[in-house]
């Protein structure tokens, strides 16, 4: 069966090789994943290959928690993007991923991403570093639902929703026309009737400092650093390659296009991550666990 990745730039046959080697010289790595490795899934990123957003700014934090209009931009915007999320399939590169971790090559595998992909793909040792949009909580009791009840709820809630277009972003946000979000029914938390906001980080939000603190154990354990599919715009995977560079470990990056990091990496590939990571894992003659398929945890 063919691969589903097409290799269109760079020596990828090279870059596998100096993959490989890393691998090899630096046998636990701390991987660090963002948006750019969920694309051969069919989930867009934010960026482009200069790191300029190619949408509108995301919704920050403090809009959301202090805006009902924001809420409701929001609600009805994801009520189109969750689906595609929700139906999106681990890729070569996840799959790579799980691969190296079952053969002890991966400490943690700390993702900027909110998908759930690498869960999917067999990976275990994960950090949902922004969270997971699979799950919705209350910010008034911290009641937890599935993303799916609240999807039912906005569909009952506002029937014009269907019909109103649009494209999908990455954090499951929609681009869609402002004109009717006035009208907009918000979600309420089934137990206690309060405002509901997906279980993920916005832009502006902190990262819950369990997670920060697990991304230091990790880091601190680990030979090196492999940051795939992110320009590391975002401070908190920036932060994660200068701790590394910053105690003298290596950076490994591969994206397509340039990155914050770029001055504190020892290598930088832009061969894409769905070939090159599937080509390293098959050099280094590693066996592909079996994938999680919809387990939820």
């Amino acid at each position: 069966m063919p691969h589903a990745y097409t290799v269109v730039v760079n020596d990828l046959q090279q870059d596998i090789r100096t993959l490989v080697a890393f691998i090899r010289e630096y046998p636990r790595l701390v991987v660090l994943t963002g948006a750019g490795i969920s694309v051969d899934s069919g989930i867009p990123t934010y960026r482009d290959s200069d790191g300029r957003w190619l949408h509108s700014t995301p919704i920050r934090h403090h809009e959301f928690i202090t805006s009902a209009a924001t809420r409701r931009r929001y609600w009805a915007r994801s009520w189109h993007g969750w689906p595609a999320v929700r139906d999106a399939r681990p890729n070569a590169a996840h799959r790579a991923l799980a691969t190296l971790e079952r053969a002890g090559h991966v400490e943690r595998l700390v993702t900027q991403n909110v998908d759930r992909l690498h869960q999917r793909a067999g990976s275990r040792a994960v950090i949902d570093l922004h969270g997971r949009l699979d799950t919705v909580r209350c910010l008034a009791c911290d009641h937890c639902v599935h993303r799916d009840s609240v999807q039912a709820q906005l569909a009952a809630q506002n029937r014009w929703v269907e019909e109103s277009g649009g494209s999908a972003r990455p954090d499951g946000d929609h681009d869609i026309s402002d004109d009717k979000l006035a009208d907009v029914a918000l979600p309420l938390c089934e137990a206690c009737g309060g405002d509901l906001k997906p279980d993920v980080v916005f832009f502006g939000g902190n990262i819950p400092a369990r997670r920060l603190e697990a991304c230091t154990t990790a880091l601190e354990r680990a030979h090196g650093l492999l940051a795939v599919g992110s320009s590391l715009q975002v401070f908190s995977g920036f932060r994660l390659c200068r701790s590394m560079h910053r105690v003298g470990k290596p950076v490994l990056i591969v994206n397509p296009g340039v990155t914050r990091a770029d001055d504190l990496a020892s290598a930088h590939l832009r061969s894409p991550a769905a070939a090159l990571l599937d080509g390293a894992a098959a050099a280094l003659r590693l066996t592909r666990p079996a994938c999680a398929g919809d387990n939820p945890n």
